[in-house]
């Protein structure tokens, strides 16, 4: 259950988007009333695809001065990116734990670059693996797919560690990604979520706006619900 301590924040993704038109894609989205911007980095080895690294975020920061930008790392080197990711100009640079040996380090570096951390994992990834990296971390990211690919089927089971960070750790930001729309906003609103990454069902709609709007009412609905259980 959500208490205190949280907002509703909705990122969408641009993962779907016209990657050419980058700047103009992420602006409509920003003025369709997005919190924030969630970039989808793909090494092509943590994950079989490859999507863009910091100098198009670099570019992209020069076009929009004030958003909050969030790189979801898919890297199979999370600490090689730190500083070229923080001179790009990143607020909060979420990495997943599964390929780094070091998970303090990394948190501490991220946090001296001047970034906010986040910790992802993936499906396969029991919430224990996070567990004690937490109290190290400003937000955990529960993968509602498997990373690499926009589009997939949302996986519901995975609510289970959402509902378990929440009920653990209430004012903790926990955001959820993949599959995420206005047909599953809800289960993701019930568990706990209150970060929304949403990448097709936005991007793919007439109205990006209405879309966006909805999710916000869902997950704020709940975290209001919560708050007068308490």
């Amino acid at each position: 259950m959500a208490k205190t301590g949280v907002s509703c924040k909705i990122g969408p993704s641009v993962l779907n988007a016209d990657l050419a038109e980058l700047h103009n894609e992420s602006q409509r989205l920003l003025d369709s009333g997005a919190d924030y911007l969630h970039l989808d980095v793909m090494d092509g080895h943590f994950v079989p695809n490859i999507t863009f690294g910091h100098p198009v975020v670099k570019c992209l920061r020069k076009k929009i001065a004030d958003a909050f930008f969030e790189t979801h790392m898919m890297v199979s080197k999370p600490e090689q990116w730190i500083e070229p990711m923080a001179d790009a100009g990143v607020d909060q640079y979420t990495f997943h734990v599964e390929p780094c040996n070091d998970v303090p380090f990394v948190c501490r570096k991220v946090r001296e670059a001047g970034m906010k951390v986040g910790l992802a994992l993936k499906p396969g990834t029991g919430v224990e693996a996070v567990q004690q990296y937490i109290d190290q971390a400003d937000m955990i990211l529960i993968m509602t797919v498997e990373p690499g690919f926009g589009g997939q089927k949302f996986m519901k089971d995975m609510m289970e560690k959402v509902q378990w960070l929440r009920q653990n750790y209430p004012d903790l930001d926990i955001e959820v990604d993949g599959g995420v729309g206005p047909t599953t906003i809800q289960a993701c609103a019930e568990a706990g979520a209150n970060m929304i990454v949403s990448g097709t069902a936005v991007i793919g709609a007439e109205d990006p706006g209405k879309v966006i709007a909805t999710m916000r009412d869902i997950v704020e609905g709940q975290i209001q619900k919560c708050q007068l259980e308490r």
